[in-house]
């Protein structure tokens, strides 16, 4: 088998062991959206300093009514009301993901002896060949 980190404790269960790769799955999936947010909060400051470099390039052909209102509608403009990216990333992190890994950590505290990944581990003891080079436990 694996590492005792990774060994399921005496007594619990497939359907336990089950729902808590579920949970950690899910998890998983929170922090890709974690990542597209920072992606969306850097992409979103770097399109309003392109705006910059635009404005002074429709000023210098002439077409200052456009630059105008590029600054006046889009440049420093919230993305939702009353938030820019980075609120929008503190507010996820402090709340909905935070209390998520809160959740699936008390989760793994309570029923598995605080051990991660013992539904992954356990395929991965399923899925390797014994004894073979690069299929070590």
């Amino acid at each position: 088998m694996t590492d005792e980190q990774h060994t399921r404790p005496d007594g619990l269960d497939d359907t336990t062991v089950q729902a808590l790769g579920k949970l950690s799955e899910a998890l998983e999936t929170v922090e890709r959206v974690r990542g597209h947010l920072y992606s969306m909060h850097q992409l979103t400051g770097t399109a309003d300093f392109m705006l910059d470099e635009a404005v002074s390039l429709f000023m210098q052909s002439g077409h200052t009514d456009v630059a105008e209102r590029i600054q006046r509608e889009l440049i420093g403009r919230n993305v939702i009301p009353g938030h820019w990216t980075f609120q929008i990333v503190e507010e996820y992190d402090d709340g909905y993901y935070t209390e998520f890994r809160t959740v699936e950590r008390d989760a793994r505290e309570q029923l598995a002896q605080g051990r991660r990944h013992l539904y992954e581990a356990e395929l991965k003891d399923q899925r390797r060949t014994h004894g073979r080079a690069g299929h070590e436990a």
